[in-house]
């Protein structure tokens, strides 16, 4: 252990020093570490902790990175594993975290730093447009939180800080329980609505591709499904391509969100047809255009064969809600609504998480299957059998 060494500072205090080994830096030159107490005994205590956490493998070395820097550097080491929209997603999310406590030293960063800006997202944050200063959705918050924790993970991997101060904090359930209360819950259409939609859109151009998010696509498969993905002879589509936006502006084509996305679907005869007069209604767009047409090879195209975007297949369903004075939903429901029917009907697990393009159908039950009071009304006959021998009342 070095020995402490007495300095005399301008002020004419008096402090004690020493240099201690700290490892051996990625250019193979040792690295040092000055520590600097009022007393010799302090000196040596913090030497007898490095060395320590040293032989324990626990040492982490100081540094001055705050958090902002390394939310950037551990994005860059995720764009190399992840998607760009996923990455994009990821920065958005984070981008709620940076004002608050972008600019605290990582390693001075606590967890009373994390859960003041966890209480204030939840009361007043958000920051831009005309609703700032208006609280964050508990599930906005959730997502923040969780990428945050992710990032000092890897943080404590590498040895940038000791410990994950974020680890232990969660959304307070009576935040949860708030705005259960108040929060309008998102419900897909019933039968009933969406034949209604069906009879209203068939006269439509688009008649075709909005069967198909019907039928469980989701709207980016829709948009990057090509007529050579679909062999209308064995009544059958390949789902292996996507087409969606990042930021609402810039498109991306990928395969498709994972490996159980990836699959084949049997054609409904219904689907079959639409899709079959909609490819002979572009064969005939081709023909008046020539030259002028774009032959993309896409489905979900417009007159002139240019494929159309996430963003105006959107735009394009909502104008048809709207006409047939229904309940705007969320064009990507309508996955919620076909499963929830199959699932009703008798459909298997297995199968059905097949044909949603799920690895496990806790998954598709979770998310996609949301009987509504009319589909219990069935198990309310069926209670009839515990209430009497005859299934009815007193």
């Amino acid at each position: 252990m070095p020995e402490p060494k007495k300095i005399v500072l301008a002020s004419g205090r008096v402090r004690y020093r020493a240099v201690v080994d700290i490892g051996i830096g990625e250019n193979g030159k040792r690295k040092q570490q000055t520590i600097t107490k009022d007393t010799s005994k302090e000196v040596k205590a913090e030497i007898s902790r490095i060395e320590n956490e040293r032989n324990t493998g626990t040492f982490v070395p100081p540094h001055l990175l705050t958090v902002n820097q390394w939310i950037d550097m551990w994005l860059a080491m995720k764009a190399k594993d992840l998607e760009e929209t996923t990455i994009y997603n990821y920065t958005i999310t984070l981008d709620r975290v940076r004002g608050k406590l972008g600019n605290i030293k990582l390693q001075e960063l606590t967890e009373e730093d994390v859960e003041a800006w966890m209480l204030w997202s939840l009361r007043a944050g958000r920051v831009r447009g005309a609703r700032a200063g208006t609280p964050l959705g508990v599930t906005t918050v959730d997502m923040s939180l969780a990428r945050l924790k992710d990032c000092l993970n890897r943080a404590v991997t590498k040895k940038m800080v000791t410990m994950n101060v974020a680890s232990e904090l969660s959304i307070p359930r009576k935040a949860r329980k708030a705005e259960r209360k108040t929060k309008a819950e998102l419900i897909p259409w019933d039968v009933p609505e969406v034949h209604a939609f069906v009879g209203t859109i068939k006269s439509d151009r688009l008649y075709a591709p909005l069967l198909l998010s019907l039928m469980g696509l989701r709207p980016a498969e829709v948009c990057g499904l090509r007529w050579s993905d679909i062999d209308l002879v064995n009544d059958t589509l390949i789902v292996a391509n996507t087409r969606t936006m990042m930021g609402n502006k810039t498109v991306i084509e990928k395969d498709t969100k994972s490996m159980a996305g990836e699959r084949d679907l049997p054609l409904p005869a219904p689907v079959k047809e639409a899709l079959k007069a909609f490819k002979a209604l572009q064969a005939t767009e081709k023909l008046a255009l020539g030259a002028d047409y774009v032959d993309s090879g896409y489905m979900c195209s417009n007159e002139a064969g240019e494929v159309h975007t996430l963003k105006q297949l959107r735009a394009r369903a909502y104008k048809l809600m709207a006409e047939a004075a229904l309940r705007q939903v969320r064009l990507y429901d309508a996955r919620a609504s076909c499963f929830t029917y199959l699932a009703n009907n008798g459909v298997p697990d297995h199968l059905l998480a097949r044909w949603a393009g799920h690895t496990n159908v806790k998954t598709t039950k979770r998310w996609y299957v949301k009987p509504t009071v009319e589909d219990l009304r069935g198990a309310a006959s069926t209670w009839g059998g515990l209430h009497s021998a005859q299934g009815g009342g007193v």
